[in-house]
């Protein structure tokens, strides 16, 4: 398999945008997910808003994608609305954080056409830790399914327990379990898996580049550019 993973900022590709928003509700539908607050389109034109697109060579096919959105004055990060409607803390919980720049890596996804190379659950994961520097983000926040908590975890999260029954949420819908996370360290990724860690700085080192990387289903031929351009960069 070859892919292309990019990432850019919001504004840069509205029509790109467009297709990952197509992507991830078909993925949502199949699971029966109706509406969610991280497929919200009202990060479409924000500035600080962030894409990752996973795509065939051609550009032709969106294999998958993720946003990292980045708190603040006009816009919230999305899983401050979902977690409030079970638990209002949230709201506090990130305000006591500090006037710090506080970002959540929502909206992941992977089509079923490319289920089980790991592209949504591991690939996904290191670039968005990656590419957080890049923007000067210093927490970044997340919602994951039980499938995907380990790999989470392999790249540096943590579990807020301080929210809902000891960091979990039934979200998007009931019967689905969710888990808050957090990233306090992304400088120095102190609770990253060794190899993970090793892996994600070079990539922050190196966004552009071509890699042979083997997942779960097999080899996967990677050209890499997640160099954001600077001067969409709002630090």
């Amino acid at each position: 398999m070859i892919a292309r993973i990019r990432a850019y900022s919001a504004p840069e590709d509205i029509e790109n945008n467009l297709r990952y928003i197509d992507g991830h509700k078909k993925v949502l539908e199949s699971y029966g997910v109706k509406q969610v607050t991280s497929a919200s389109h009202t990060w479409l034109h924000d500035p600080n808003t962030y894409m990752i697109i996973v795509e065939s060579e051609d550009g032709e096919k969106i294999y998958g994608g993720g946003r990292i959105q980045v708190r603040s004055a006009n816009l919230k990060m999305p899983m401050e609305d979902a977690i409030a409607k079970i638990d209002d803390s949230i709201y506090s919980y990130v305000d006591k954080l500090g006037d710090i720049k506080i970002a959540e890596f929502c909206g992941l996804f992977n089509s079923k056409e490319v289920a089980g190379y790991g592209i949504g659950s591991i690939f996904l994961g290191r670039i968005g830790v990656a590419i957080s520097s890049q923007i000067g983000v210093k927490y970044l926040m997340a919602l994951c399914s039980p499938a995907t908590l380990r790999n989470c975890t392999r790249v540096g999260f943590e579990i807020v327990r301080d929210l809902g029954k000891n960091g979990t949420f039934y979200y998007p819908k009931e019967g689905l379990i969710a888990t808050a996370l957090l990233i306090k360290d992304l400088d120095t990724l102190p609770l990253a898996n060794a190899e993970e860690r090793e892996r994600i700085m070079d990539l922050r080192l190196n966004p552009l580049q071509h890699t042979f990387e083997t997942g779960p289903k097999g080899e996967m031929n990677i050209f890499y550019e997640t160099k954001i351009n600077p001067i969409y960069i709002n630090i």
